[in-house]
């Protein structure tokens, strides 16, 4: 494998490429095509007024503007199409990398997590592990949440911004997230364990594997077996990992390429203020993260973070805490950590401790409450922020999660949802900050967890 400072020089050389070419590609072949979406889009939204005005919807004036909205529709959609063709190219590089990780993830968390809980053995040391990891995913989660809520509400980008609102009854496309008991259980419990592996539910994956794992031990002498076969499929894995490792520079370069090709380095000034306060509010979460491993850790702490900055640079580059997966799991474990924590706590957090997220949801939806001018009193901004920590559990691997937990949150408390329209165009840029945040998370509750229980090598 690649030497880390090595990889980390390769992958930041791919970042500055990437936003090079990128404005490049944008300014000569993209810029003219999102002028026409853009022309486009306005003209919609002006038939769209004459049409909410007209009266009398069987004269012959009317059936011509809904006939020209449908012209107008269709260059929309062909000029979306051809953008998207435009980019192509660079799609594909990160698209390979990210399935050859996806490749890996579902049979590296069940091998792994297998042997974790195996070795520990005792059901009840499953369960007070289970319990600390719980304890640490509960209360940083609530941290994240508040934080969010705290400094949206003192840096108050929705009234600073002054963005032309769109039309309430326009539909984003964003399918909304409503959690109810049975849907959730369907999403924890798994039906089939291959279809789980089929399409990476990393939480069903989870729980299969806590009930194999702890079976495997029990069987005692014949479950020795199963553990020598299943530690050296993991470690075969892992080879695998350190082979698709070395693409994460073409994939950084294909992502970054792509997302400053289709919105510009423009959006950064349209956007500047939120995206702004936005980042300065993960960099103080990072520190808080930090503090509280340092609290725990000590010194320790920051050769954590010099270990997982390649991990935490895919996951920004690619916008996925998904593509850190096999890294981070390779780092905690050179770091110290006993490989049976590593392999539990990490899974989970995957699913339960999406730190950055979480900021970003209360962030994010108090932002578009400013943006209306709608006033939450603390008392319902408690409230969202408790139903944000409630339906965020039962989308893990959903893709835009984020996006699909606000949507589904913001009808609750009366802010129209096609608010998310300010929030769509940005989004890939925010989201890098938010998985490279999910990432640091989990190390570091995977770090405390196995200190807790004196598992930690140093």
């Amino acid at each position: 494998m690649q030497k880390k400072s090595k990889l980390t020089l390769y992958i930041f050389i791919a970042l500055i490429a990437g936003v090079i070419v990128g404005y490049i590609y944008n300014t000569n072949v993209i810029n003219k095509i999102n002028a026409n979406i853009s022309t486009a889009e306005a003209h919609i939204k002006a038939i769209d007024k004459n049409l909410l005005a007209s009266a009398d919807t069987t004269t012959e004036a009317f059936k011509s503007i809904k006939k020209l909205r449908q012209t107008e529709v269709k260059a929309q959609q062909e000029n979306s199409t051809l953008r998207e063709d435009k980019l192509e190219g660079f799609n594909i590089l990160s698209k390979i990398f990210l399935n050859l990780i996806k490749m890996i993830v579902a049979p590296l968390v069940f091998t792994t997590l297998v042997v974790g809980v195996a070795k520990v053995g005792d059901i009840k040391a499953v369960g007070r592990i289970g319990g600390k990891t719980m304890l640490w995913f509960v209360s940083a989660t609530l941290v994240s949440l508040l934080l969010g809520m705290l400094l949206v509400n003192l840096f108050e980008p929705g009234k600073t911004m002054h963005l032309p609102l769109p039309d309430s009854h326009l539909s984003t496309g964003i399918k909304k997230s409503a959690l109810s008991l049975t849907e959730f259980i369907g999403h924890v419990f798994p039906s089939s364990f291959i279809k789980s592996m089929a399409d990476n539910e990393i939480l069903q994956i989870v729980v299969f594997s806590l009930f194999f794992g702890i079976a495997t031990a029990a069987v005692g002498e014949q479950g020795k077996i199963v553990i020598k076969a299943m530690d050296a499929i993991a470690h075969v894995i892992l080879k695998i990992t350190g082979y698709v490792m070395k693409l994460a520079p073409v994939a950084v370069f294909g992502a970054i390429t792509a997302v400053i090709a289709r919105q510009g380095l423009g959006v950064l000034s349209t956007y500047g203020i939120f995206i702004g306060e936005f980042y300065f509010s993960l960099v103080l979460l990072w520190l808080i993260i930090i503090l509280a491993g340092f609290i725990v850790l000590r010194k320790p702490v920051f050769r954590l973070i010099s270990n997982i900055k390649d991990a935490m640079l895919i996951a920004f580059s690619t916008s996925t805490s998904e593509a850190a997966y096999p890294k981070v799991l390779l780092e905690l474990e050179r770091f110290g950590c006993s490989n049976k924590i590593v392999s539990f706590v990490l899974p989970l957090g995957y699913s339960f401790n999406l730190d950055g997220s979480m900021m970003y949801m209360t962030f994010a939806s108090l932002f578009l409450a400013q943006s209306y001018d709608i006033h939450l009193s603390f008392g319902h901004q408690l409230s969202m922020l408790l139903v944000l920590m409630l339906t965020s559990k039962g989308v893990a691997g959903v893709p835009r999660a984020s996006l699909v937990v606000i949507a589904g949150t913001l009808s609750m408390f009366n802010i129209p949802e096609a608010g998310l329209f300010l929030l769509i165009g940005i989004d890939p840029l925010l989201d890098m900050g938010r998985s490279a945040t999910n990432v640091l998370g989990n190390a570091m509750a995977t770090v405390v967890v196995s200190k807790w229980e004196g598992e930690l090598d140093n």
